[in-house]
């Protein structure tokens, strides 16, 4: 049979050679044996095709005339059947993926295969038949990986005969060493095709050798390393699938369910399950950072918002920008008041004010606003907005630049359907669907769940998803792992520090991790000054600030608000009729004169309390006091309520935490008991509460709590006798009223691990954390 080799490729030489190389060369090639899988037969038969080149070259007639035979098929270019042989070799060698799909049952017999004469213009060796694994071997270690496949597949469909009849030899040889040839051919194919950056088909090859193997139930080892690869080959799949364009649907979903595959396999975003892609906490984040441009809004919506029910923090915040971003594009502020809720959650772990206070100026609750802005502690984005704020009493012309460049550049580049859109205040407060909505919108009574964010297992926190605004994503090395390499190949180029926001004050869009902070507190509706509501305004002021959205007239309208006021009073006062304003005249003067009043008598009461006793004076003696004072029954030295001394316990620990759901119900409830949190919480948790507790009293909020308490276990620490942990089931019915009316309900069941710490002898809880 005729196979597409010549001897000069059997030993890797040039025509050119010397008689001295082709020695050299032959022992070379004699010396590298294949993998150790190989069987004899198919080690013998390679060797023998080593030594007929090896001889039919080493004599100088037979030489002479093989390379007559070999120059004249090699380089005879007038022919148009050799062009076109050519070309079709090509396209053979573009479309892989594809012939690897069709290969297999629907290949031509093998007869045809191998009996028909080859390319004409092709080099060509005949062989025996038991020589054809040995030829298989060749091409395979030649990079030959293409037609390796085209000659060995057909041999392995069920319905061939050929190796069952012993044409090749022993059909318990041959038949693996022809499935580990066409397998290895694969693995090699795949891992040529990733280092050219051909991710989906390189990801098809391995699994096309995966297949075969599995089918064969053959090379676990070698099916081992295409599984090895094709996990870490995921990443770059994902990657190249979601960037095209998005009428290949079916493309896009492939890629889709594999990344959820290996959500679901870490555990998260911010999980530390092994994918056994290779990548890090961190290295993930950043491939997840690359990918979001890939993806539409609506995409990243139902991804991440699935993923934050885990509990995942890095997939909360991701869920509020894709919130935020499709509410102020769609004019839709329902959803960025979802996002505000999101926000609420994510306080406990991270300085998220800067977010809410955006998220509050897009609702038109500009006091709020205002009040999240003093509590950031996010220095730049601040610095930009007080810049911007000099010529106003509040920093809402500043925070509405501010909000603008923060969209544009930080939140819009990461959606694929929003990346051109463009950004305007002006606009989204003009549009009749948020006015609507805004008029409409109640007082929030909305009130962070203390149960919904996971503090990280490690007590570390997961890392940050590196803004890529302004530059290009970092990319991912387009190299496969080697037998050198190994697993540690595969990594993401980390994304260089923070970017910039000199010029345009924004801030990362991922920071995982800040001090606790303080539960929204709801306000009236506080009017909104509307960036259409005056021309005239809008042409006399232009932003005195960087980029080119200073020229929407936001920032005049904000700096006149405290002013406007002002000249509308006072336009009242002047244009009442003179009957009314004598009227209002009158009126305060004796308002003053009543003040002055209610003044002078209360500092002649004082004076008089405080001044020396004058007439009769008391008879008071030293040996007795001048009232008989009752005795009074002997009070109990005040105590924490439910403090706990000593060793810990499974009781005393259901004390402590039934104290802390006791104190949680006062202090949030219609009482405001603030005070009882220091009985039972020490630091951090109780800076939070009471900051949460106060924001309720203030808004006029509360909630009333049922508890069920069931303790499973504690711990305590060997390596400290002052710390403990205590597991417990918590059954938990909450109502949530504002001003006395219910806005909402809801009934948890929870397993919760709570952090204890002895201070001054007494037990008291630190944090606390939802366990699954």
């Amino acid at each position: 049979m005729l196979i597409p080799l010549d001897y000069y490729r059997i030993l890797g030489l040039p025509i050119q050679a010397t008689a001295e190389q082709l020695q050299q060369a032959h022992r070379d090639r004699t010396l590298q044996l294949p993998r150790r899988e190989y069987s004899e037969v198919a080690i013998v038969a390679r060797k023998q095709l080593l030594d007929e080149a090896c001889a039919v070259l080493s004599d100088s007639e037979g030489r002479k005339a093989y390379d007559a035979s070999f120059l004249a098929k090699t380089y005879d270019r007038e022919s148009e059947a050799a062009q076109e042989a050519k070309h079709q070799r090509s396209k053979t060698s573009a479309g892989t993926a594809t012939f690897l799909q069709d290969t297999g049952e629907t290949a031509p017999p093998e007869s045809k295969t191998l009996e028909a004469a080859p390319d004409p213009h092709t080099p060509s060796i005949e062989i025996d038949d038991n020589q054809f694994v040995g030829a298989l071997l060749i091409l395979q270690e030649l990079g030959e990986y293409e037609l390796v496949q085209k000659l060995g597949r057909p041999y392995l469909n069920n319905g061939s005969i050929a190796i069952a009849e012993g044409r090749f030899g022993d059909p318990q040889l041959v038949r693996p060493d022809i499935v580990l040839t066409v397998s290895l051919a694969c693995l090699e194919l795949g891992r040529e095709q990733w280092q050219q950056g051909q991710y989906e088909n390189a990801a098809k090859s391995l699994e096309a050798g995966q297949e075969l193997l599995l089918r064969e139930s053959l090379f676990a080892s070698v099916r081992g390393e295409m599984q090895a690869d094709i996990y870490k080959l995921r990443p770059y799949n994902i990657l190249e699938l979601l960037s095209l364009p998005e009428e290949k649907v079916a493309e896009r979903r492939r890629g889709l369910e594999i990344l959820r595959e290996m959500l679901q396999e870490r555990g998260g975003i911010d999980g530390s399950g092994d994918d056994r892609s290779g990548l890090g906490i961190e290295d993930f984040l950043r491939f997840v950072q690359q990918m979001r441009k890939h993806l539409t809004s609506s995409e990243q919506q139902a991804l991440f918002e699935a993923e934050a029910g885990r509990p995942s923090a890095v997939a909360t915040y991701l869920s509020v920008y894709t919130l935020l971003a499709q509410g102020f594009a769609a004019r839709q502020p329902s959803m960025i008041r979802r996002a505000k809720l999101m926000l609420m959650q994510l306080g406990r772990r991270q300085d998220v004010h800067l977010e809410k206070a955006v998220c509050s100026l897009l609702l038109g609750q500009t006091e709020e606003a205002s009040r999240a802005l003093e509590l950031s502690s996010e220095k730049e984005p601040l610095a930009f907005i007080r810049e911007h704020s000099q010529d106003s009493p509040d920093l809402l012309p500043g925070l509405c630049l501010y909000a603008e460049h923060w969209l544009q550049e930080e939140v819009f580049p990461h959606f694929r359907d929003l990346a051109n859109e463009s950004v305007s205040l002006k606009d989204y407060f003009a549009d009749p669907k948020v006015q609507a909505y805004l008029e409409a919108l109640p007082q929030d009574a909305e009130t962070a769940n203390e149960w919904v964010v996971v503090q990280p297992r490690s007590g570390k926190l997961p890392g940050r998803l590196q803004p890529t605004a302004g530059r290009s994503p970092a990319a991912i090395p387009a190299q496969p792992p080697t037998a050198k390499q190994g697993a540690s190949m595969v990594t993401l180029t980390p994304v260089p520090g923070e970017a910039s926001t000199a010029a345009s004050g924004a801030k990362s869009p991922a920071t995982v991790a800040a001090p606790s902070a303080v539960a929204p507190v709801s306000l009236p509706i506080a009017t909104v000054p509307h960036p259409a509501e005056s021309t005239s305004k809008h042409r006399r002021r232009q932003h005195s600030g960087r980029s080119g959205a200073s020229g929407n007239g936001l920032k005049g309208d904000f700096v006149d608000q405290a002013r406007t006021k002002a000249a509308e009073l006072t336009a009242q006062v002047k244009s009442m009729p003179p009957n009314k304003l004598a009227l209002f005249l009158v009126a305060g003067v004796l308002s003053l004169l009543l003040l002055w009043l209610i003044l002078s008598l209360l500092a002649s009461a004082m004076q008089a309390l405080s001044g020396p006793l004058r007439g009769e004076q008391a008879l008071v003696r030293l040996e007795e006091p001048p009232l008989e004072i009752p005795a009074l029954a002997a009070a109990p030295e005040p105590s924490a309520a439910g403090a706990v001394s000593g060793e810990i316990t499974e009781e005393s620990a259901g004390q402590i935490v039934q104290s802390w759901l006791s104190a949680k119900a006062a202090a949030l409830g219609p009482n405001h008991a603030v005070e009882e949190l220091k009985q039972v919480l020490t630091e951090p948790a109780l800076s939070r509460w009471q900051l949460m507790a106060e924001a309720q009293q203030r808004n006029n909020a509360h909630q009333r709590y049922v508890h069920k308490l069931q303790v499973n276990g504690v711990k305590t620490n060997p390596t400290n006798p002052d710390r403990a942990q205590v597991e417990a089931q918590v059954a938990e019915k909450a109502e949530v009223f504002d001003r006395d009316q219910l806005v909402s309900s809801r009934n948890e069941n929870l397993r919760v691990r709570y952090d204890l710490i002895r201070q001054e002898g007494q037990w008291r809880i630190m944090d606390w954390q939802v366990i699954k």
